[in-house]
């Protein structure tokens, strides 16, 4: 097996052990109040918890794993540069939004499920993006804002042909109904 496979089956271990870990303690009381600090601070004040510390250790909690995944570039790439995590914050919005925008996030393990299949996307879509003659790596960002772009545009529209399905259903249901109806009588 090539070393390349080799390095990818590792980082794909290390990925799902990192998943698994974070669902766990995502369904702690701890993880339940930190995601809960996110979606309204003002009532998980009134329910007398420390909102500062659930922050506090919230960014603890995430800065460990960029430090982590930090690491794991730097012993991948044998060196570290100042400049390697500019626009990782693009891309990992971009990551977000687009396992959200096709996976959904109607439990924890499907959204952190999502985040992963997410970046993965994202990245093939950036490969291929960069394979097209007319594109050279130059045109880095605009290729990124036009991914980041497709993917908040993408949900929007999945949605309403999602609800013309419903209504289309709806309205053929009620004219069947309708039509036994006249028949019944």
């Amino acid at each position: 097996m090539p070393s390349t496979y080799g390095t990818l089956f590792i980082m794909i271990i290390i990925a799902l052990i990192i998943k698994f870990i974070v669902d766990w303690f995502l369904k702690t009381e701890v993880g339940l109040a930190i995601r809960a600090t996110g979606d309204n601070k003002k009532m998980i004040r009134s329910l007398s918890a420390n909102t500062d510390t659930l922050i506090i250790v919230g960014l603890g909690f995430s800065n460990a794993l960029v430090a982590f995944s930090g690491a794991l570039i730097a012993q991948y790439s044998k060196f570290a540069d100042v400049g390697m995590g500019i626009g990782m914050i693009i891309i990992g919005l971009a990551s977000v939004i687009i396992g959200e925008a096709i996976f959904g996030t109607k439990t924890i393990v499907r959204t952190t499920f999502a985040v992963i299949a997410g970046a993965i996307i994202y990245r093939i879509v950036l490969a291929l993006a960069l394979r097209v003659d007319l594109l050279d790596p130059g045109d880095m960002k605009l290729i990124t804002a036009v991914i980041v772009i497709g993917a908040l545009i993408l949900p929007q529209y999945l949605e309403k042909r999602r609800e013309k399905r419903r209504k289309a259903k709806r309205h053929a249901e009620r004219l069947l109904e309708h039509e036994q109806l006249r028949e019944g009588a």
